[in-house]
């Protein structure tokens, strides 16, 4: 997912997509641990979306403060 359409969601959608993909990330990480997994790229990008996707979350709540400043 580009950090262009993360930006466009709500804190609430965010949230919801963090939990997907903290999911997904614990289901690769099974996957991985009994040698299903396919694509070990996988893990990676799930890495990625989660960091992005927290730093969104972070930028919006340091936007948040400084507006109550």
């Amino acid at each position: 997912m580009k950090t262009s359409e993360l930006r466009e969601k709500t804190d609430e959608e965010l949230q919801s997509l963090l939990t997907e993909e903290l999911r997904s990330q614990f289901n690769l990480r099974m996957r991985k641990g009994t040698g299903q997994l396919d694509k070990p790229s996988e893990i990676k990008k799930t890495r990625r979306n989660i960091a992005r996707i927290n730093t969104i979350l972070n930028e919006n709540k340091a936007s948040i403060d400084k507006e109550k400043i």
